[in-house]
């Protein structure tokens, strides 16, 4: 959607690239069956490729004054394009380019304190194997937070690079960076209560056996509301299980639905966000959840073309790895009028034909 414009430019310049060695061998062809074989699917393609913009369609064809305001920007664990995922540097990082919320994922220890992990083992960011090579395996959760603690959740990063676009990092990023642990849940509520930033999370349910297995939304109610001090209306709730009970202890909360559903049942709900991947929606269904005063959010958007077809589509907000890239964007790529559209059209629809003709006759 976003590049068709220009993707019928590239088509029809193939086309008259072509032009040459197709007519070289309809002229060397003696009979006229031949050439009308070689010439006539030519033509026939072009032709097609002429007025296919007639049924192409772009949210980012529009006329001067649609466009809506630029979509908030979540930061994805933090920044972890520029410090280890979940971490303090990572949110702080995400922070200090301007970033408007922070999203992450919530474990809870096995003695009752949630924190931040995504995956399900400590393996991949932390130093795990190298302080208990035996329990690599196990459960983030089933460790005590006196264990976790103590394990180092940034030297990883350094070593692993875990995005191609990282770039370097100065010498005293990359000595934060090996001096992360892992990050309490309140902490990082508190961090983003005293920035004003909106927080959106996962809140993964322990394992079986765990002794908060049927109470860890108290658990985590228990720490946001009583032990982290942060202003309701900043959490967007994301958790389906007990919605109703967490309106009734956390009316402030911003209710979020991680699918999409009829308008009336998000509104029976007190929905009024939808967290989606990018692929799941579309910008109708964006303008009638808009209509409903419901707004969306997309994740995970790191690429300045895929933010500029959500921004003209009207998403609300993107979660992304790439806080830092597109909060230096002002406008989407590739936005132009109808006008625009036309004239660039119909100017490359005449030169083309003209190429072609001349080719041709020649």
């Amino acid at each position: 959607q976003i590049t068709a414009p220009y993707l019928h430019i590239g088509a029809i310049t193939i086309m008259v690239l072509l032009s040459w060695p197709v007519a070289l061998h309809a002229i060397r062809a003696d009979k006229k069956v031949v050439q009308v074989v070689i010439v006539g699917p030519y033509l026939a393609i072009l032709l097609f490729l002429f007025l296919i913009p007639l049924g192409m369609y772009s949210p980012c064809i529009r006329e001067v004054g649609t466009l809506g305001p630029k979509p908030a920007l979540i930061g994805h664990r933090g920044a972890p394009m520029l410090a280890p995922e979940n971490t303090e540097m990572s949110f702080q990082k995400t922070i200090e380019h301007g970033g408007d919320g922070l999203e992450t994922d919530v474990t809870i220890s096995y003695d009752g304190v949630p924190f931040l992990m995504h995956d399900s083992t400590l393996r991949r960011t932390t130093n795990i194997k190298e302080v208990y090579p035996n329990d690599t395996a196990q459960n983030a959760a089933l460790f005590s937070w006196d264990t976790l603690k103590e394990l180092n959740a940034g030297t990883w990063f350094l070593k692993d690079k875990p995005f191609s676009c990282m770039g370097s990092l100065s010498r005293a990023d990359q000595n934060q960076a090996m001096n992360q642990s892992i990050y309490k849940l309140s902490n990082f509520l508190r961090l983003a209560d005293s920035q004003n930033k909106l927080v959106i999370f996962d809140l993964y349910r322990p394992p079986e056996k765990h002794p908060y297995r049927n109470s860890w939304i108290n658990r985590t109610l228990e720490v946001i509301l009583n032990e982290s001090g942060i202003r309701p209306h900043l959490v967007l709730w994301l958790e389906n299980d007990m919605r109703s009970f967490v309106q009734s202890v956390a009316p402030g909360f911003q209710q979020t639905m991680g699918s999409k559903a009829p308008v009336e049942d998000l509104l029976m709900d007190n929905i009024v966000k939808l967290n989606l991947a990018y692929t799941e929606m579309s910008s109708e269904d964006i303008r009638k959840y808009a209509e409903a005063n419901i707004t969306t959010n997309l994740y995970v958007v790191n690429e300045p073309w895929l933010f500029s077809l959500a921004w003209c589509s009207g998403a609300h907000s993107v979660t992304t790895n790439a806080v830092h890239m597109l909060k230096n964007l002002n406008q989407p790529l590739f936005l132009m009028t109808p006008q625009q559209y036309n004239i660039m059209w119909i100017l490359t629809d005449l030169t083309s034909a003209l190429l072609v003709s001349l080719i041709f006759a020649l």
